[in-house]
């Protein structure tokens, strides 16, 4: 072992205030002759796992610690001003022992005395002590605080009583060394004294932030990020710049630092000495499934397929029979059998409780066993699907089941299995958002004290990550000849992009994984530590997903994903129930509708899932599909890689004469594609027919591929070809085939999971041609639940116009008739009372309860019923301005007489509750009748009213000020509708032509000069355009609100949002003529 050991030393996952990755810190130590380190984040054990496997991995000991924050008084008290400033203590895991009580107080810290900080107290350490080393911390540590505050009596009495519980040798006084901060010496003389009159042993620590020297700006950059300063800022109120050597020190410099107290650095290696865990990794720990009596998991399992059987197989086959046997013998000698018992379990129990269940996802669809089990919901055997893509006897990681559930009850399917296993057995799983390469550059300009603009100049030089991998700073500079020029010519560029480098990677923040969740057979604190998300009461692990499950602790990870056009669909059939009076099951439907594939051949797939972008709707109306295999391939290869594969099957669909082989051997495999590789399951089958690979070789090409890792791919090409060349092939074609299959077996769906959201596409587009109506008033509710403001404004919006376009007639809100959301009258699509600005929950309550006794018949009679405390003056304004009152009468006619019959309504009321008869209590019809006149005023313009309308619905729902305009124009080809402005168009030059709704001027800093972002509207979406100075000195009298223009310019990408970057714009009058 090395003459000295850090065991003070905090990694990225000191969340903002640690820039050392696990990687770089491991390396240095092995750099720097040690063998042995330290992880002792703050407050947190969320890399501890990983960095003890990184660790094992590089041949340095893991020592797992944590800095622990010490609450002042009760970790249960949390008062402010008092409780906000806890104490720090560094704790290292001794033994297994001490790391399991590293969870709980951990956990403890986070779920019980989370203020602030997630602290623990004496009463938790008397609790979980054992097996774990203690350290007196830093300055911020309580025996340091005390002395700084000369009162040494009181220290030595909090030493002594620690020293007392963690026992000799498990409680050191700790020594740090930074020759900035004078009081880091005043505090060490006595920290010295203390140790020689207590006994107590002193130990040397260097409080590691980042790993090397020239990392102290970028560390300081990170703490200006977290607290939102700049580094031109003074008195910051977290900065470590001034004392620039919190790094991970070697061992020659911490020696010399500590040459006074050599038994300080000793210290350090006897601790380590003394730490020793060992951690099991991989196994794979499966909850306890409650069986019925006297059955094993394997015989039960059995069981449950032989009686599902008949309602998947009519007719049960031998190829059926030998698929069953083939995939139960895998299954149970691979001791997966609980684990399917397990996933049935709660799907059919959501599917019981008509929670919408996807067909499948990923290659799990490939069973037959999941099939039957009502686990997945399409026949492998139909769409000849592999069962060893999913699982084969030489698969050396267990199988792995995401599902799909409707997005607005996912949740009550993870209650169903809290509530089965345990509430402390279940958690969701964290997820960590990391510095990619753009934000890197926006955090450190920012924190840099940069304008805007020039972070942002910058960032937008560095070229999105292609094909599903994410593009770093350095591969960057080397792909953008114009990043590169910046780079070299601009010294503040350089700067920034060397700073952001630094950053570039690095942990920024927690969250819950959108799916993620893990089952444990026993408290899950025994195997990792638990928190709360950060706003909210869900408790999560502090171990991410690929560290908590099957390559890591072992735990049970399931995936539990919400699909919103499952909700869709959901609603769909019960609006067809409602409306139709039929019951439609989505998996007896025909999968040869005529309808269906008519409506999709035109491209009608607003809505349809997966196959509603611009581009994608451009191939469909080209290959004019005929089966749910053309929609398999299309999913799979409307991809980037694939996607160049697309215009040849489309050729070779419509003309069959045309469809070649790479190799007759691969008919078989390939005839469902005419002849091209589309799945991942074609590369492989490919490596089985052609190669001789195994199942288990064909996943580690898989496996190898997908990794992009160039040793890797080398080694894989040459076992291909010479596979290949062994059965016959020249080296030449077995060379020109692996290049073929290459983009695939990255980047290519499997064909289980083609199949299972080729289905979904299909099942959308069903409901779509055949209950139009009904399927669009589901989809119209989904989104409006889904989302808030302008992003909901925007989805209603598009989706408005594809019912106008199609002939679905949309009516608007009305008091009388429409429900809390969308609702179907008579073949048309109601607006809901929600859809309203300023109408909230409780008058919508109040309004229909109201309606139960009848309708109203009059605005009086509406306001006698309803509780006018909760529909008041700004929600009638807004019913009577949105339309929803025109029963009573015009809108400019009641909203004339909205204050004074409110006041009536209030005095009459008011009047009552004192016994006296009020007005709306008499019965006098002459009364009413007064009460109910209205004035006789002029209806509002027509455009008032479609203003009206967008500001309370969010849209123009009636009509749209630009369709006289394009009625005016004719069909104008050479404008590009909104909709259509996708990623797949940034670069290119077009002309839009739309409604200016928004207008955002600012003065730039570096001229003075005058420029505008616009939001601009047609009838099928809305964009961004941004006037840059120039142009807007030009035209400048054009953005204004409500004002029609066409704009030409490039479409652009901004903080991965489409804008177009205008070079011309020019007006339309009345009738839809230019003008200059």
């Amino acid at each position: 072992m090395a003459h000295f050991v850090h065991l003070h030393v905090h990694s990225e996952f000191s969340l903002l205030d640690g820039l050392g990755k696990l990687d770089q810190l491991i390396a240095r130590t092995k750099e720097m002759g040690m063998d042995t380190l330290a992880i002792t984040d703050h407050g947190a054990m969320y890399g501890s796992f990983k960095f003890y496997l990184k660790a094992k991995a590089a041949g340095i000991k893991p020592i797992i610690g944590v800095e622990t924050y010490v609450a002042r008084r009760s970790r249960l008290d949390k008062e402010g001003k008092i409780d906000t400033d806890p104490y720090h203590l560094v704790l290292l895991a001794q033994n297994d022992v001490g790391y399991r009580n590293l969870l709980k107080l951990v956990t403890s810290a986070h779920l019980d005395g989370y203020y602030y900080k997630p602290r623990i107290d004496w009463d938790l350490l008397t609790q979980h002590h054992e097996g774990i080393i203690c350290l007196s911390a830093c300055l911020a540590g309580q025996v340091p605080q005390l002395l700084m505050q000369d009162k040494v009596h009181e220290a030595e009495d909090v030493a002594k009583k620690y020293a007392q519980l963690f026992g000799p040798d498990h409680y050191y006084i700790e020594l740090q060394k930074h020759p900035a901060i004078a009081e880091i010496e005043i505090v060490n003389e006595k920290l010295i004294a203390l140790s020689r009159k207590l006994g107590l042993p002193l130990v040397a620590t260097n409080d590691v932030h980042y790993v090397r020297a020239e990392d102290a700006e970028a560390q300081e950059i990170l703490l200006c990020v977290q607290t939102q300063r700049t580094i031109v800022e003074k008195n910051r109120p977290l900065s470590m710049l001034e004392s620039p050597d919190f790094y991970l020190r070697s061992p020659e410099e911490m020696t010399e630092l500590f040459a006074r107290y050599p038994e300080a650095i000793e210290n350090t290696v006897k601790i380590a000495s003394m730490c020793d865990i060992t951690l099991s990794v991989g196994k794979w720990i499966l909850p306890k499934f409650p069986l019925p009596e006297s059955q094993t998991p394997e015989d039960y399992l059995r069981l449950l397929v032989d009686e599902r059987l008949p309602q998947r197989y009519k007719t049960v086959t031998e190829e059926i029979k030998d698929r069953i046997n083939y995939e139960l013998d895998i299954i149970t000698k691979k001791g997966y059998s609980t684990y399917f018992l397990i996933v049935s379990d709660f799907v059919n129990w959501a599917k019981d409780q008509k929670i919408a269940v996807g067909p499948g996802r990923g290659s799990a669809a490939g069973s037959v066993v999941s099939y039957i089990l009502g686990v997945t919901g399409i026949d492998p055997l139909f769409f000849h699907l592999p069962f060893e893509r999913f699982l084969n006897p030489m698969r050396p990681s267990p199988p792995d089941i995401d599902l799909d559930f409707a997005d607005d009850r996912r949740d009550e399917v993870i209650a169903y299995v809290t509530k089965r296993y345990g509430y402390d057995k279940v958690a969701q799983i964290i997820t960590f958002g990391t510095m990619e390469a753009r934000g890197a550059v926006r955090d450190a300009g920012r924190a840099l004290g940069m304008p805007y603009a020039q972070p942002d100049r910058i960032s937008k030089m560095i070229p999105i990550g292609a094909q599903g991998s994410s593009m770093s700073i350095d591969r960057a500079i080397d792909l953008s000849p114009e990043l590169s020029t910046a780079y070299r010519a601009e010294p503040e560029t350089k700067r920034l992009l060397d700073v952001a480098r630094k950053l570039e990677g690095v942990a920024r923040h927690a969250s819950v994984h959108a799916a993620g969740v893990v089952i444990a057979d026993k408290p899950l604190v025994e195997y990792t530590p638990l928190q709360r998300e950060s706003k909210g009461d869900r408790v999560v692990t502090q171990y991410d997903m690929y560290t908590v499950g099957e390559d890591g602790v072992g735990l049970l990870k399931m995936d539990f994903l919400g699909l919103r056009n499952l909700t869709i669909m959901a609603a769909a059939l019960k609006f067809i129930e409602e409306v139709k009076g039929k019951v439609i099951d989505l998996y007896g439907i025909p999968l040869t509708d005529k309808k269906t594939f008519e409506m999709l051949a035109v491209g009608e797939t607003t809505g349809v899932f997966q196959l509603e972008s611009a581009g994608m709707r451009r191939y469909i109306k080209e290959l004019k599909p005929t089966t749910i295999f053309d929609l398999m391939a299309m999913v799979a290869l409307f991809r980037p890689g694939p996607m160049q594969v697309i215009p040849q099957y489309i050729s070779r669909k419509n003309n069959p004469g045309s469809i070649t082989y790479p190799d007759p051997r691969l008919k078989d495999v390939l005839s469902q594609s005419y002849g091209l590789i589309c799945y991942q399951d074609d590369v492989l089958l490919t490596a089985i027919t052609l190669a001789g690979y195994s199942w288990g070789d064909a996943d580690k090409l898989r496996k190898a591929v997908g990794k992009k890792i160039p040793s890797e791919m080398k080694k894989q090409q040459e076992k291909f070809v010479d596979g290949c060349v062994k059965n016959g092939m020249t080296r030449n074609k077995a060379e020109e085939i692996f290049h073929l299959i290459e983009p695939f077996a990255g980047y290519g769906f499997n064909k289980a999971h083609a199949a299972c959201y080729a289905v979904i596409a299909y099942q959308t587009a069903y409901l779509k041609a055949n209950y139009p109506v009904e399927y669009m008033t589901a989809v119209l509710t989904a989104e409006s639940r889904a989302n808030t403001g302008d992003t909901r404004s925007e989805k209603i919006a598009m989706i408005v116009a594809e019912c106008k376009r199609t002939g679905i007639h949309l009516l608007p809100p009305d008091i009388n008739t429409s429900d809390i959301e969308f609702s179907i009258e008579s073949g048309r699509i109601r607006f809901g009372l929600s859809a309203i600005k300023n109408v909230g929950e409780a008058a919508i309550e109040s309004i229909l309860r109201a309606r139960e006794h009848g309708s109203f018949t009059t605005f009086s009679d509406f306001l006698r019923r309803v509780d006018v405390s909760k529909v008041n003056k700004k929600t009638l304004e807004s019913l009577i301005q949105a339309g929803a009152m025109e029963p009573f009468g015009t809108r400019a006619a009641l909203l004339s007489v909205v204050e004074t019959k409110l006041e009536q309504v209030h005095k009459d009321r008011k009047a009552a509750s004192s016994g006296q008869t009020g007005l709306f209590d008499t019965g006098d019809a002459k009364q009413t009748s007064v009460l109910d006149h209205l004035p006789k005023v002029a209806e509002l313009t027509s455009s008032q009213l479609l203003g009206f309308e967008k500001e309370l619905l969010g849209f123009y729902l009636t009509a749209h000020p630009l369709e006289k305009t394009l009625q005016n124009m004719g069909d104008n080809e050479s404008m590009t509708p909104l909709s259509f402005v996708t990623e797949e168009r940034v670069g290119d030059r077009i002309q839009v032509l739309g409604l200016v709704t928004q207008v955002k001027k600012i003065v730039t800093k570096s001229s003075g000069s005058e420029m505008a972002f616009v939001r601009l509207e047609d009838l099928t979406g809305n964009i961004e355009v941004v006037i840059f100075p120039k142009m807007y000195a030009r035209s400048a009298r054009l953005w204004v609100r409500d004002n029609a223009v066409i704009i030409t310019g490039k479409v652009d990408q901004k903080d991965d949002r489409l804008v177009i970057l205008a070079d011309d714009v020019r007006a339309l009058d009345p009738i839809g003529s230019f003008q200059a």
